[in-house]
This record gives C-alpha cells, sequence and structure tokens, in this order.
C-alpha cells in the first residue's frame, strides 16, 4: 500500500520511514514537511530549508511543502495541511495512508486522527507503542547520524542544542526528558543512515535563544545551496 509520511526531518521520521520500508505490507512514495514560510525552515525544528531538500534527496522521495505563517493559528495550519492533502489527492491520487512518527502521546494520535477523518488518507503509526529507550538505542546502534536542532529549555539545558544524538548525549539527558524527545524535549536532524544514498553534509552555526524558551542550533549546509528535489 503506498504511503506519505509526515516528515519533519528528525530521527522519529527517520525509525518510521525504515520502519514502512522493512514492512512488505507498504511503500513510501512521497514526504510532507510543515515549513514556516518566513524563516524558510522546518516548523518547530528550525532547520533550513535546503537542508530539508538535500534530505529528501538523500532519502530519494519526493517532497511535498505545507507552508504556514510564522504566527499562524491552529486554524491557519488546519488549513495548511488540508491543502497539502489535496495536492497528495492531485499527485499520488492512489495513495491511501498518511504516516506519522508519533511514539505515545494519546492526545496527539486523536487529533491526527480527527484531522484525517474527512479525507482520503488513512493515519498510520508505525513506531506506536514502542519503548523510547530501546527505540533510541536502536536508532544509534543501525548508525543513524544526527544532531540536535533544537532544544527545549523548560525541559533540557540549551547547550544541549548542536549535540549530537548518541550514547553520550543520552547518558547527560536529565531522566525527566523522554529519550526521544516525544514530549518536545528537543528536536533533531538526521544527516545519514540506512535507507540515505548519501549522507547530508552540514556545520553548526550560531546557537539563538527563541521565544525566551526555545534554544536553537543554526545548521547551515556544507556544500553550498541545493535546488528543491
Amino acid at each position: 500500500m503506498p504511503v506519505i509520511l509526515a516528515w519533519s526531518g528528525g530521527k522519529d521520521s527517520a525509525l518510521a520511514l525504515q520502519a514502512l520500508r522493512a514492512d512488505p505490507r507498504y511503500e513510501p512514495i512521497a514526504l510532507l514537511t510543515t515549513v514556516t514560510r518566513e524563516f524558510d525552515r522546518i516548523s518547530m525544528h528550525g532547520v533550513r530549508r535546503t537542508l530539508l531538500h538535500e534530505q529528501a534527496r538523500a532519502v530519494g522521495l519526493p517532497l511535498l511543502e505545507a507552508e504556514i505563517a510564522a504566527a499562524t493559528s491552529n486554524a491557519d495550519y488546519e488549513r495548511a495541511m488540508a491543502a497539502a492533502i489535496d495536492e497528495i489527492s492531485r499527485r499520488f491520487p492512489w495513495a491511501r495512508h498518511l504516516a506519522f512518527g508519533d511514539l505515545f502521546l494519546a492526545d496527539v494520535r486523536a487529533y491526527r486522527e480527527r484531522q484525517l477523518a474527512e479525507t482520503p488518507l488513512d493515519p498510520l503509526f508505525p513506531l506506536w507503542g514502542l519503548e523510547t529507550r530501546r527505540l533510541a538505542l536502536q536508532f544509534i546502534e543501525d548508525g543513524f547520524e544526527a544532531v540536535i536542532a533544537c532544544a527545549d529549555t523548560r525541559q533540557i539545558h540549551a547547550s544541549f542544542a548542536g549535540r549530537r544524538y548518541d550514547r553520550s548525549f543520552l547518558h547527560d539527558l536529565p531522566v525527566s526528558a523522554d529519550p526521544c524527545g516525544e514530549n518536545g524535549e528537543f528536536h533533531t536532524f538526521v544527516a545519514d543512515g540506512p535507507g540515505f544514498r548519501h549522507r547530508v553534509g552540514y556545520t553548526t552555526g550560531e546557537r539563538v535563544l527563541r521565544d525566551g524558551r526555545f534554544a536553537y542550533c543554526d545548521l547551515l549546509p556544507a556544500s553550498g545551496v541545493t535546488s528543491p528535489p
């Protein structure tokens, strides 16, 4: 069954893609990412659109983008998602599933199910219910490379932004933090791993605090600007 994957560029998205590709029932055919228009970056994660495009090229899938404004309301977000689903229906009329990398937040899952209830797409959760510590270690052991793009300073220290997602990172996390960041403790960018045709080159740049809360590490393309896939 053909599947569109909601893609944040982070490790849960990469693990969801890996799980879908390993399951003979499903075939991932495209990625869908929400991008903040004014910043030209992946929403919440703060990763540059150029890196997103190179990442989509690396995993070998076409990319659809739902654009939202920086100060968007939930209603505006839902309109952007509805427009993206309309585009999916036009470009991929045979698609019947939209997959998400959610792990255990029941309210988030219920929201996604309601959002898709009146659309041609059924929600799919390939990682749902997996134990997060084990999943975090699997990500590292499988050879994925990821960096912390954003840290919520109300939950973890700002110094975590820009660090590699590895065993040392997991060791240093406070015990209150989920090792997969499922409660929004941090967001990641995946540069390489299983299913990637090539590594996405990047360097770490300026670290800034936004909204008095979110510590971002700017990730810069290592090989210049690339065109969209």
